[in-house]
Protein backbone atom coordinates (compact mmCIF):
# COMPACT_ATOMS: atom_id res chain seq x y z
CA UNK A 1 0.00 0.00 0.00
CA UNK A 2 1.36 3.25 -0.91
CA UNK A 3 1.40 6.08 1.62
CA UNK A 4 -0.77 8.36 -0.08
CA UNK A 5 -4.01 5.49 -0.27
CA UNK A 6 -2.52 4.82 3.91
CA UNK A 7 -2.51 8.51 4.62
CA UNK A 8 -6.47 8.73 2.97
CA UNK A 9 -7.63 6.00 4.85
CA UNK A 10 -6.29 6.92 7.87
CA UNK A 11 -7.72 10.59 7.22
CA UNK A 12 -11.30 8.92 6.95
CA UNK A 13 -11.08 6.85 10.33
CA UNK A 14 -10.71 10.29 11.83
CA UNK A 15 -13.50 12.09 10.52
CA UNK A 16 -15.75 9.08 10.97
CA UNK A 17 -14.79 9.23 14.41
CA UNK A 18 -15.02 12.93 14.54
CA UNK A 19 -18.61 12.77 12.94
CA UNK A 20 -19.84 9.47 15.09
CA UNK A 21 -18.73 11.08 17.98
CA UNK A 22 -20.23 14.56 17.77
CA UNK A 23 -23.22 13.07 16.40
CA UNK A 24 -23.89 10.19 19.49
CA UNK A 25 -24.40 12.63 22.62
CA UNK A 26 -25.53 9.76 24.59
CA UNK A 27 -23.02 6.85 24.80
CA UNK A 28 -24.45 3.47 23.08
CA UNK A 29 -23.55 -0.14 22.81
CA UNK A 30 -24.24 -0.71 19.13
CA UNK A 31 -21.42 0.15 16.80
CA UNK A 32 -22.44 3.01 14.81
CA UNK A 33 -22.39 1.98 10.89
CA UNK A 34 -20.83 4.95 8.69
CA UNK A 35 -21.89 6.02 5.27
CA UNK A 36 -19.81 8.06 3.52
CA UNK A 37 -21.00 10.39 0.73
CA UNK A 38 -20.99 9.04 -2.57
CA UNK A 39 -18.94 12.01 -4.18
CA UNK A 40 -16.44 11.23 -2.15
CA UNK A 41 -16.40 7.61 -3.13
CA UNK A 42 -16.55 8.40 -6.74
CA UNK A 43 -13.29 11.05 -6.21
CA UNK A 44 -11.00 8.54 -5.05
CA UNK A 45 -8.62 6.21 -6.32
CA UNK A 46 -8.60 7.61 -10.04
CA UNK A 47 -5.32 7.42 -12.37
CA UNK A 48 -3.88 10.67 -12.93
CA UNK A 49 -5.50 11.02 -16.39
CA UNK A 50 -9.04 10.63 -14.97
CA UNK A 51 -8.00 13.06 -12.19
CA UNK A 52 -6.98 15.72 -14.88
CA UNK A 53 -10.29 15.17 -16.52
CA UNK A 54 -12.29 15.17 -13.06
CA UNK A 55 -10.61 18.91 -12.94
CA UNK A 56 -10.75 19.67 -16.55
CA UNK A 57 -14.03 19.22 -16.94
CA UNK A 58 -14.88 21.33 -13.63
CA UNK A 59 -12.77 24.00 -14.69
CA UNK A 60 -14.07 24.56 -18.13
CA UNK A 61 -17.68 24.59 -16.67
CA UNK A 62 -17.23 26.70 -13.69
CA UNK A 63 -14.38 29.42 -15.11
CA UNK A 64 -15.64 30.05 -18.88
CA UNK A 65 -14.08 33.32 -18.51
CA UNK A 66 -10.73 31.34 -18.87
CA UNK A 67 -9.07 29.72 -21.26
CA UNK A 68 -7.11 26.77 -19.89
CA UNK A 69 -3.89 25.49 -21.20
CA UNK A 70 -2.17 21.86 -19.69
CA UNK A 71 1.07 20.53 -18.94
CA UNK A 72 2.60 24.08 -19.61
CA UNK A 73 6.14 24.07 -18.77
CA UNK A 74 7.47 26.79 -16.08
CA UNK A 75 9.79 28.10 -18.41
CA UNK A 76 6.99 29.07 -21.52
CA UNK A 77 5.89 31.43 -18.67
CA UNK A 78 8.82 32.33 -16.97
CA UNK A 79 11.22 32.11 -19.43
CA UNK A 80 14.71 30.33 -18.83
CA UNK A 81 15.29 32.01 -15.73
CA UNK A 82 17.87 31.16 -12.76
CA UNK A 83 16.47 32.66 -9.68
CA UNK A 84 17.54 32.23 -5.69
CA UNK A 85 15.18 30.87 -3.72
CA UNK A 86 14.78 29.55 0.05
CA UNK A 87 13.81 26.33 -0.56
CA UNK A 88 15.39 24.46 2.11
CA UNK A 89 17.01 25.55 5.27
CA UNK A 90 20.11 24.24 4.90
CA UNK A 91 20.25 26.09 1.24
CA UNK A 92 19.14 29.35 1.90
CA UNK A 93 20.62 30.95 -1.48
CA UNK A 94 21.15 27.96 -4.06
CA UNK A 95 19.57 28.82 -7.02
CA UNK A 96 17.14 26.94 -9.25
CA UNK A 97 16.32 27.05 -12.92
CA UNK A 98 12.93 27.59 -14.37
CA UNK A 99 13.82 24.46 -16.27
CA UNK A 100 13.79 22.11 -13.52
CA UNK A 101 10.24 22.96 -12.12
CA UNK A 102 7.13 20.58 -12.98
CA UNK A 103 4.75 21.78 -15.58
CA UNK A 104 2.14 23.27 -14.49
CA UNK A 105 -0.79 20.79 -14.72
CA UNK A 106 -3.39 23.57 -15.84
CA UNK A 107 -3.20 26.94 -16.33
CA UNK A 108 -5.95 29.70 -16.06
CA UNK A 109 -5.82 32.43 -18.92
CA UNK A 110 -7.79 35.76 -20.10
CA UNK A 111 -6.62 37.89 -22.73
CA UNK A 112 -3.31 36.24 -23.43
CA UNK A 113 -2.02 36.40 -19.75
CA UNK A 114 -2.29 33.42 -16.91
CA UNK A 115 -4.04 34.31 -14.04
CA UNK A 116 -3.83 31.05 -11.97
CA UNK A 117 -1.91 27.99 -11.78
CA UNK A 118 -3.77 24.34 -10.76
CA UNK A 119 -1.32 21.50 -10.03
CA UNK A 120 -2.12 18.25 -8.67
CA UNK A 121 0.05 16.12 -7.03
CA UNK A 122 0.15 13.19 -5.07
CA UNK A 123 0.99 12.84 -1.02
CA UNK A 124 2.92 15.66 0.23
CA UNK A 125 4.59 16.11 -3.41
CA UNK A 126 3.66 19.97 -3.23
CA UNK A 127 5.58 20.54 -0.02
CA UNK A 128 8.60 18.14 -0.52
CA UNK A 129 9.55 17.52 -4.22
CA UNK A 130 11.87 20.42 -5.28
CA UNK A 131 10.31 19.90 -9.03
CA UNK A 132 7.10 21.60 -7.43
CA UNK A 133 8.41 23.72 -5.11
CA UNK A 134 10.41 25.37 -7.69
CA UNK A 135 7.24 25.78 -9.90
CA UNK A 136 5.48 27.67 -6.77
CA UNK A 137 8.42 30.15 -6.63
CA UNK A 138 8.51 31.27 -10.07
CA UNK A 139 4.08 31.15 -9.88
CA UNK A 140 4.61 33.88 -7.14
CA UNK A 141 7.34 35.53 -8.70
CA UNK A 142 5.69 36.04 -11.52
CA UNK A 143 2.01 37.20 -9.21
CA UNK A 144 0.21 34.32 -10.48
CA UNK A 145 -1.99 32.39 -7.88
CA UNK A 146 -0.63 28.75 -6.98
CA UNK A 147 -3.40 26.65 -6.43
CA UNK A 148 -2.28 22.87 -5.20
CA UNK A 149 -4.98 19.92 -4.48
CA UNK A 150 -3.37 16.61 -3.19
CA UNK A 151 -4.96 13.75 -5.31
CA UNK A 152 -4.98 11.32 -2.42
CA UNK A 153 -7.96 13.47 -1.09
CA UNK A 154 -11.42 13.56 -2.24
CA UNK A 155 -11.39 16.92 -4.58
CA UNK A 156 -14.77 16.75 -4.15
CA UNK A 157 -16.51 19.26 -6.76
CA UNK A 158 -17.91 21.99 -4.48
CA UNK A 159 -14.57 22.20 -2.38
CA UNK A 160 -12.39 22.48 -5.73
CA UNK A 161 -14.33 25.27 -7.11
CA UNK A 162 -14.67 26.97 -3.34
CA UNK A 163 -10.69 26.96 -3.49
CA UNK A 164 -10.08 28.11 -7.04
CA UNK A 165 -12.38 31.40 -6.48
CA UNK A 166 -10.79 32.00 -3.13
CA UNK A 167 -7.57 31.94 -4.80
CA UNK A 168 -8.05 34.01 -7.84
CA UNK A 169 -10.04 36.84 -6.06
Amino acid sequence: MDFGKLFSKIVDVAKDYIENSNSNAQPTRQTPTVQRPVSSAMTRGKTDAEWRAYFREILQSTFPLYSIRENVPVTDMAGFATDEFKLYKTRPTQAYKAEWGKPYTFVLEQGGAARGVVMLGKGHSHDSNVKFLIARMYAKKMGIPYINFYTQMPNERDYVVERIHKFMN
